[in-house]
């Protein structure tokens, strides 16, 4: 079993790294960072540019993300998926067998994340696994 976390360096995604790492740490299961990396649209010429491109950020922020959860002695590993976030979440969190799936919120209500199609809204509704949506503090 394992904690998959989605992680992007935003102030959501940080406040989820704390929080998984502290239900990885109590539960003695593996952290697993994951960055999808598909951006929206149909496939072509730029969009595989603007991939390349969000895999270099993914890359970064992922490590930094690894970085922590290593100096509070969690064992994690970090995953780059071509696909979009959504998909990169549930897809790693099949194979590494998740217990939860933790992703950060940015403070938007549910209308507007029904509106906007935020990742927490998306994995709610999807996942068939527990999502645990973590805010930012105060």
């Amino acid at each position: 079993m394992s904690i998959v976390l989605g992680y992007d360096e935003s102030p959501g995604a940080r406040a989820a790294l704390t929080t998984a790492i502290d239900v990885a740490r109590r539960f003695g299961e593996q952290l697993v960072i994951v960055y999808g990396t598909a951006p929206p649209g149909a496939p072509g010429d730029e969009l595989r540019t603007h991939e390349a491109a969000l895999a270099q950020l993914g890359g970064e922020a992922i490590s930094h993300a690894l970085a922590a959860a290593e100096e509070a002695g969690v064992d994690a590993i970090t995953q780059l998926v071509s696909a979009k976030p959504v998909d990169a979440l549930l897809e790693q969190a099949d194979a590494h067998d998740a217990s939860v799936i933790v992703v950060g919120t940015w403070g938007e209500s549910p209308l507007q994340g029904a509106i906007l199609g935020s990742t927490p809204h998306k994995l709610l509704h999807r996942s068939r696994r527990p999502v645990l949506c973590v805010p930012i503090p105060d």
